[in-house]
């Protein structure tokens, strides 16, 4: 029988920094936080092979005093609160004296500092929880933190660090909520000796935003504010066309700390419903201010969550305050939401994608599982051709063209299956048993995908060479993302490869994407290859490209079918493994049997 004993006080430091330095993110968040409570006005942070090498921070704010720098690195010491009830009325970022005392027991830690009326700095250096002597060193005014070797003395925790690029991406997002959190800092930040971002001083957030999003998202942004009940709501939010595949966009501060609480990110969610399409999250930049008194800040290791005396009233205000705001937008603002986002229930790709055009079958094929291919050099790319003969017909021109009327009478196909469409968003066939309604996003988008997995496997993926390469700027984590997993998005038909600072160069793309927006593929590409608290394996994340590239290249609900665009779309189901469900695990049809007509019309007997 194992007895209860007192730890080791080593070993309860390192218990202690695990749970509040997950990562090198980790540490430069509370040493980003640390600086800012400094009144700093100026922040560095330097990075080295995504900060499992080295990390630097350098500020120009208060420093510490000589006296006080041991105090620094040990655990509970603090400057920041006295007593109990100061725990209830916190002004600063960090108050527990946690931060310094954890990522000096897993790091070689070197503190300088120097106060404005000091006339030399002082160094103290903490090799993995050995504190050394604190000696005069010369510093200018302001403290930097020097971190090497993380996690050198925790083998199992440096062995779940990802790669440097990976890491350096965690980062850079959290050098994004603090530079958003406070504009009115000089924030730099280096990685592996090379720039990535260097923000001057502004009273204007959106200033901040434009350098961090681009002036295409900034000139959408709208502007919202309401006070009440003590609790001030101000910020940015994405129009409805602006939208990510997910909440990566959303960024909450309470009093100017970045927080994340799930009743303010549904009552976003609800601002926008109806607004946006389904599986797409609004982008948004709020701000709330209030007492420190009205909300908890000390109920998560890492000041992540908050806990706020009046949730449901915070609920609200944000969801009043978003929807009013957009009910007194000019109606021409409303209506640039594309109208086939208004269809919910269809999960599409993005308001921005050019419609896949369908082309009729065509004879003369030899019966295998795929003939026939999307051409890449062509205007009006070609959908996968079933394998069956059929007669020749010719090429059903796009959508671009003039408009049309959908066929007076319903379409016939080879198979006798006769079917109209309605609402341009379903397909109504009679059966040899009765009627089936078919969803014409979710059916395309089940043949594509089947289709487009079966060329990966066969590795004979359509590519679309770019005569100009294009390149697009994604956030630091996006760009680490895309180029980390660059031999992936290869065997998908990309040509992808870094383009300088947060840039990447798209040399080529599936044929199967037509003409892409490069800026909306891509960032959903990145949020798709990420998955937060999870590893998951390079077939998992095949899986999920696949669905997303399928749900962006087939045709979407709100675009009418000429009758061969029809007759070839039936056709294919025939063709697929599985016709019943679109990769997501929606149904494509509903079916409706004779006797259940019958039954509901009265004819029995």
């Amino acid at each position: 029988m194992s007895r209860i004993q007192q730890l080791d006080a080593r070993i309860v430091n390192k218990i202690a920094a695990g749970e509040v330095i997950e990562r090198p993110a980790s540490v430069v968040k509370e040493l980003l936080e640390n600086s800012v409570d400094a009144l700093a006005t100026r922040i560095d942070v330097e990075i080295e092979e995504g900060g499992s090498q080295r990390i630097r921070v350098v500020d120009n704010g208060e420093g510490i005093h000589p006296d006080d720098i041991l105090l620094a690195v040990t655990a509970h010491a603090t400057s920041k609160i006295q007593t109990a009830e100061d725990l209830f009325g916190v002004h600063t970022m960090g108050f527990r004296g946690e931060a310094l005392a954890s990522i000096a027991e897993v790091s070689r830690f070197v503190i300088r500092s120097r106060t404005a009326d000091a006339i030399a700095g002082t160094e103290l250096i903490v090799d993995y929880g050995d504190v050394g002597t604190p000696q005069p060193a010369a510093a200018p005014i302001g403290t930097s933190f020097d971190i090497s070797g993380l996690f050198n003395n925790t083998p199992v925790r440096r062995k779940f660090l990802k790669r440097p690029s990976t890491e350096f991406g965690h980062i850079a997002e959290q050098f994004t909520r603090v530079a958003l959190a406070h504009p009115r800092l000089h924030m730099t930040l280096t990685h592996n000796d090379r720039d990535v971002f260097d923000l001057p001083p502004t009273d204007r957030l959106i200033e901040r935003l434009e350098l961090f999003y681009g002036r295409d998202v900034t000139e959408t942004l709208i502007w919202v504010e309401n006070e009440a009940g003590g609790c001030k709501l101000w910020g940015y939010v994405g129009h409805p066309s602006q939208t990510k595949s997910n909440r990566k966009g959303q960024y909450l501060f309470l009093n100017g700390r970045p927080i994340s609480d799930r009743s303010l990110s549904h009552a976003l969610t609800e601002a926008y419903r109806g607004l946006v399409m389904v599986g797409r999250q609004p982008i948004a930049f709020l701000f709330l201010e209030m007492p420190p008194e009205l909300a908890d800040v000390n109920v998560h290791p890492t000041k992540a969550e908050v806990r706020f005396q009046d949730s449901q009233q915070h609920y609200r205000q944000l969801l009043s305050t978003i929807r009013s705001t957009f009910l007194g937008l000019p109606l021409e603002t409303s209506l640039r939401v594309d109208a086939s986002d208004q269809h919910q229930a269809v999960e599409a790709g993005g308001p921005h994608q050019q419609r896949l055009a369908i082309a009729p079958a065509r004879g003369g094929t030899t019966p295998t599982r795929w003939s026939g291919s999307a051409t890449a050099a062509s205007d009006s790319p070609t959908y996968p051709q079933p394998t069956s003969p059929a007669p020749a017909s010719p090429t059903v021109p796009t959508a671009e063209g003039e408009p049309w009327s959908p066929p007076a009478q319903p379409t016939t196909t080879s198979g006798g299956v006769r079917g109209i469409q309605v609402h341009d968003c379903y397909l109504v066939i009679e059966t040899p048993d009765g009627v089936a309604i078919v969803d014409q996003h979710a059916l395309h988008e089940r043949v594509l995908y089947e289709y487009f997995k079966q060329r990966v496997l066969d590795e004979e993926v359509e590519r679309q060479k770019l005569l100009v390469p294009e390149s697009v700027e994604l956030s630091p984590r996006e760009a680490a993302v895309l180029i980390e997993q660059s031999e992936l998005l290869e065997s998908l038909g990309f040509g992808i490869e870094a383009f300088g600072n947060n840039t990447v160069l798209v040399q080529a793309y599936p044929a199967i994407l037509r003409k892409p927006d490069f800026d909306q593929l891509l960032q959903d590409l990145a949020d798709t290859l990420e998955q937060p608290g999870q590893s998951p394996s390079r077939r998992d994340i095949l899986e999920s490209l696949l669905q997303m590239m399928a749900c962006k290249a087939a045709i979407k609900a709100g675009h009418r079918l000429t009758a061969e665009e029809m007759d070839s779309l039936l056709e294919q189901s025939h063709l697929i493994d599985d016709a019943h469900h679109c990769p997501h695990g929606r149904p494509t049809a509903l079916a409706l049997s004779r006797a259940e007509l019958d039954r509901q019309f009265g004819r029995l007997g």
